[in-house]
């Protein structure tokens, strides 16, 4: 019984997130949190434009605390609004950007646009970063395309637990392109990182 209220929440957390990200998606929406606490539910936006997210007046948080009560059965949503600070820096705002560009731009223009954000990414003051685009681009057959730079973990515990990552879908003419972006922020410590320190006695 416990098991099965705990995968109906998991399920309902992921489909708030999904409607999230499809109402928000020009407002530089990046991710939900979602906390129970005993006033009720704690929903976090987390999006790099809160001006547009809030509305005039409030009138967008209104709607979409509404919209939850009456779609998703939640009692008493508070919903609340963080700017992401670095957005560059985030897997979520970096793939939806990409899938707005090629919805504007078209599938022929993916590759200036995974150079270009590649490059933006970097001069973010990312370690590293990978953006790997799959599905019929730009023929009739499918295949991945794959735009790197710097230095990347891409196996062991740090790749895991520490490297974020996003994969999100975009339905174009052509078809449904994939998008996944990896990015190695400048924060992440390294078990390996080696700090060296001068000697006082020879100084």
């Amino acid at each position: 019984m416990i098991e099965r209220k705990f995968v109906s929440q998991k399920i309902r957390e992921k489909q708030i997130q999904e409607y999230m990200a499809s109402i928000l998606s020009k407002a530089g929406y990046s991710h939900t949190d979602i906390q129970n606490t005993p006033l009720g539910e704690k929903i976090t936006i987390f999006t790099t434009r809160p001006g547009i997210v809030v509305g005039k007046g409030g009138e967008n948080i209104a709607r979409i605390t509404a919209y939850l009560k009456k779609k998703f059965k939640l009692e008493n949503p508070q919903i609340e609004i963080d700017e992401v600070a670095s957005p560059l820096l985030d897997v979520n705002y970096v793939a939806d950007r990409i899938a707005y560009s090629l919805e504007r731009f078209g599938s022929k223009r993916f590759k200036s646009i995974g150079y270009k954000v590649l490059q933006d990414i970097m001069n973010a003051g990312a370690v590293g970063a990978e953006i790997v685009l799959s599905g019929k681009i730009p023929s009739a057959r499918a295949r991945s395309w794959r735009f790197s730079a710097g230095y990347l973990k891409k196996c062991g515990d740090i790749a895991i637990s520490k490297v974020p990552h996003s994969t999100i879908s975009v339905n174009l003419k052509a078809g449904t392109i994939g998008v996944k972006v990896c990015i190695m922020t400048p924060d992440i410590e390294l078990p390996d990182k080696l700090l060296l320190k001068a000697d006082k006695a020879s100084a």
